[in-house]
């Protein structure tokens, strides 16, 4: 006997969307994101946070000229904590070579700070670093220049280009080459604008950003995205490819400097 079968447009139809449905959210659970969700350390542009905003997890120094507040790090000497050398703030993340890295910072007139790259550790200091800086001060002097803390001293006024060189006398010490805070063996090249010029972009005791973009042999010091000192480093006995990062409180009169959004990219 033959039956006639019966077509329903109702439920042909909701098996049809079902499985469109189904097709569709299968789809979506197989595309992949460049990036990974749920890690807010690592932001688009490849640039990883190394402050977490609340705590020095991720750094070492003193408890007395060190602390985080209101969400930055705060670096201070008072009248009661003076200092008898520069302390540091020494990232323990391991060495840096090739970077870039990012911060806002702020500091009182009467302070004297910076950020420490390709550093070695002294072992008679405690938290005392030595090498490359890009300089930080209150009143904004030297604030951008390329200054090597217990080396060779500066190697780039602010608006200036250098090329560094070796010194003609091996057999001298290291420091007979250092006259007015200086290192000798370097070559002026060009220029970025006047000091006083470059000066005018800082924001005094206020939030500013500086960004350092430091690749083989050459070290550009920004600060609010203008470029400030541009070292080639071609001495082949004290230049330093790789090594320890930190933030410096200066001895001295009383002071406090803050940081904040510290942000590293290795290239």
């Amino acid at each position: 006997m033959y039956v006639k079968p019966i077509f329903n447009a109702s439920i042909f139809f909701l098996i049809i969307f079902t499985a469109v449905s189904c097709g569709s959210q299968s789809s979506k659970n197989n595309m992949t994101s460049e990036k990974p969700e749920g890690d807010p350390k690592i932001e688009d542009d490849g640039f990883t946070s190394i402050f977490d905003g609340k705590s020095l997890s991720n750094w070492k120094g003193d408890g007395i000229h060190w602390r985080v507040e209101n969400g930055n790090i705060v670096g201070e000497v008072t009248e009661s904590t003076p200092l008898e050398a520069n302390t540091f703030l020494i990232f323990d993340g391991g060495e840096v070579a090739d970077f870039e890295l990012k911060a806002e910072f702020k500091i009182t007139e009467s302070g004297n700070s910076g950020i420490q790259y390709r550093s070695d550790l002294l072992e008679d200091i405690p938290f005392a670093l030595r090498g490359y800086q890009a300089d930080i001060d209150g009143k904004n002097s030297y604030t951008g220049q390329n200054y090597e803390e217990r080396k060779r001293a500066t190697l780039a006024y602010r608006g200036q280009v250098t090329i560094v060189n070796g010194q003609e006398n091996s057999d001298a010490s290291l420091r007979d080459n250092v006259k007015n805070n200086a290192w000798q063996s370097t070559e002026v090249t060009d220029t970025l604008g006047s000091s006083d010029e470059l000066k005018e972009k800082i924001k005094p005791e206020d939030w500013n950003e500086i960004h350092l973009v430091i690749k083989g042999n050459q070290l550009r010091h920004y600060v609010n995205g203008v470029l400030m000192s541009y070292v080639t480093d071609d001495d082949p006995v004290n230049s330093k490819f790789s090594g320890l990062l930190g933030l410096q409180v200066h001895k001295g009169p009383p002071m406090k400097v803050e940081y904040r959004n510290i942000r590293l990219k290795k290239l």
